[in-house]
């Protein structure tokens, strides 16, 4: 069934599978989000829902970040709601869902893809795949991650990915304590899949319960230094380097920095 032409959805087993849908490579624009976010609050409010997995529907590809012509062709106001709603909007039901949701990487993510996946409980990848925060090349930055990522893997560590840009395999994303498991791509949605099996068997009222508890004790200050970092982003946008970082991108060729 599809929520979207963008977004698949089913459900199978107690188990709400949501699957990213728009090619070539799941780029995020504003029908994106709104897709996601519908087809998050739908499993949510389902009561025979009792865990969700997010994934690809495309193969080879799980998201490759947001949709860079948007950005690029987008007033400093137009940037500011899509960033408010990707960063902020999603942060916040996923932080109020009383089910545990599993990303599940089929495919190279980028971006805005790194970001879907954090927003999630578990990240499961495939072996075969790599990962990466290759905002810093086309002059904007991986804003969300500069307040997870320090806090999955330590301040220098992060520093390096963040501001390296280099991707890294999901083997070793394992290792940092990035992702949770990283296995053969035909078994990544067995895998995950007998995960929210596991999950769906439990008491929904204790897991519910139990869920909220753990978010509201790991939360901290984290959302609202998130807010200070969508600001910093839409700071970035409007730079000249920003603007030249996107359209260098966009005509494939080097950026020229004018700072």
């Amino acid at each position: 069934m599809s929520l979207d032409h963008r977004i698949d959805y089913e459900v199978k087993e107690r188990v709400a599978f949501i699957a990213l849908n728009r090619p070539p490579v799941n780029a995020i624009d504003h029908p994106m989000i709104d897709a996601i976010h519908a087809a998050l609050r739908r499993a949510e409010a389902d009561r025979e829902v009792r865990a969700v997995i997010i994934t690809s529907a495309l193969a080879g590809m799980f998201c490759g970040g947001m949709d860079l012509r948007m950005v690029a062709d987008g007033d400093v106001h137009d940037l500011r709601a899509f960033v408010d709603k990707f960063y902020i909007e999603t942060m916040n039901i996923q932080y109020a869902m009383t089910k545990p949701t599993i990303a599940v990487v089929n495919g190279p993510a980028r971006g805005a893809g790194m970001t879907l996946s954090i927003t999630s409980d578990m990240i499961y990848a495939a072996d075969d795949i790599d990962l990466g925060y290759p905002e810093i090349d086309v002059g904007v930055i991986p804003a969300i991650h500069y307040v997870h990522l320090p806090r999955q893997i330590g301040r220098h560590k992060a520093f390096e990915l963040l501001f390296g840009g280099k991707p890294i395999s999901a083997q070793d994303a394992v290792s940092l304590g990035i992702i949770n498991h990283a296995v053969p791509r035909a078994e990544l949605i067995p895998r995950a899949f007998a995960m929210a099996q596991e999950f769906a068997a439990k008491s929904p009222m204790i897991m519910a319960l139990g869920r909220r508890s753990f978010m509201r004790a790991n939360d901290l200050d984290y959302r609202r230094n998130v807010e200070n970092q969508v600001e910093t982003l839409c700071n970035i946008f409007s730079t000249a380097d920003g603007r030249e970082g996107l359209v260098a991108f966009l005509e494939k060729r080097q950026p020229k920095w004018q700072s």
